[in-house]
């Protein structure tokens, strides 16, 4: 909006033509958000502090983590209120790209924010019921699937989607490709979520993939790039580029306060938006296959969930006891209980997650 308004002056004043560029508004989009994040969230932390609106630590986590009792949550309203500012500033808000992002982002943050007042105010250890997260999921992915359906935005590419390492080959999954979106849009948002149990961890990995989504943004919506490079031409889709960074500002923002010890904590509010803005970047970009690679580290976090559960009915069906393949799930929490510092595993976690971000830009030039 503002960068729009901004060119309008190109005329009498030749540096204003700097605003039509994507490089300029995603590197604007990205300082606001970051600075914005810094300047309101001491605010939004003495308001949480005020109202009493802290985390609940589970009983059956680490020990250490006993400490944390009380620090406020919900503090990814810091996070969606920066996106949304650096967005709405510097980014084209008319874009579908930029829609359909933005309403996988606020409709999953407002159904985090509400299992985290109902958590933290209410007092209520269970939250929203797991039904209804799934609903809002549900919900949320049906609606950005229909819209890329039947939009005329996306003609000739509705129902396509990218594999890596192959050259301009793609899986066409028509009539399902609705329930595609709707399964990663769930997955992405339950993984980050999952994800969210250690200082800085959750916001530090969706940085790092945001980073290397912006850059394929860029690429995808540069007819230039995209036909050296092998890859889906999107018109339009590099203002996925602008939304990409401002959650980048944001989530580095954020951490300046979550870091290890964190003063706050991001809660749902943060984790099932940022989860949901993820997958539906990738679906936007048709790089959906993509997710396992940037968001590897959500991926494994997620299947050691899943292995563990799994493993523990079984022995507990077969030899009356259940075991445990690690010593708790998820993994973040296995190598906690092995010794390590909750910093070391964030950090460890962090320079996974930059090698996989790194590695998945390698598929560009060989597809």
């Amino acid at each position: 909006m503002l960068s729009e308004f901004l060119f309008q002056f190109k005329d009498y004043f030749f540096g204003f033509n700097v605003f039509r560029y994507i490089t300029v508004k995603s590197a604007l989009a990205a300082m606001t958000a970051l600075i914005f994040s810094m300047i309101v969230g001491p605010k939004i932390i003495r308001l949480l502090k005020k109202y009493q609106i802290g985390e609940t630590i589970r009983i059956e986590g680490p020990e250490s983590h006993q400490v944390k009792k009380g620090t406020p949550t919900m503090g990814g309203l810091i996070i969606l209120v920066s996106i949304f500012v650096g967005v709405v500033l510097w980014a084209d808000i008319t874009n579908v790209y930029i829609i359909l992002i933005l309403v996988a982002t606020m409709a999953m943050g407002i159904v985090g924010f509400v299992d985290d007042y109902l958590k933290s105010v209410k007092k209520m250890k269970k939250g929203l019921i797991s039904r209804y997260k799934l609903a809002g999921q549900i919900i949320t992915g049906l609606v950005i699937g229909l819209v890329i359906y039947y939009s005329a935005a996306f003609d000739g590419l509705h129902t396509n989607t990218s594999i890596p390492f192959f050259k301009n080959l793609e899986i066409d999954f028509g009539y399902f490709y609705i329930i595609v979106i709707i399964f990663v849009i769930t997955a992405t948002s339950n993984a980050v979520n999952l994800t969210d149990g250690l200082d800085g961890l959750a916001a530090g990995m969706t940085a790092i993939a945001f980073l290397a989504f912006g850059g394929m943004a860029y690429i995808s919506g540069n007819v230039n790039f995209s036909n050296y490079l092998n890859i889906i031409y999107l018109p339009g889709s590099g203002e996925l580029t602008v939304y990409c960074m401002a959650i980048f500002g944001a989530a580095m923002g954020f951490l300046w306060y979550n870091t290890y010890p964190a003063q706050v904590f991001m809660g749902d509010t943060g984790s099932l938006a940022l989860g949901s803005a993820l997958g539906a970047v990738a679906i936007l970009l048709k790089k959906e296959l993509l997710l396992v690679i940037i968001g590897g580290v959500f991926a494994v976090e997620v299947l050691s969930v899943i292995i563990q559960t799994t493993y523990f009915k079984y022995t507990r069906k077969k030899h009356g006891e259940g075991k445990r393949i690690f010593k708790m799930a998820p993994l973040h929490h296995h190598f906690e209980l092995k010794g390590w510092h909750e910093s070391k595993v964030v950090v460890r976690f962090w320079i996974i997650g930059i090698l996989l971000a790194l590695f998945s830009l390698t598929t560009f030039k060989t597809q």
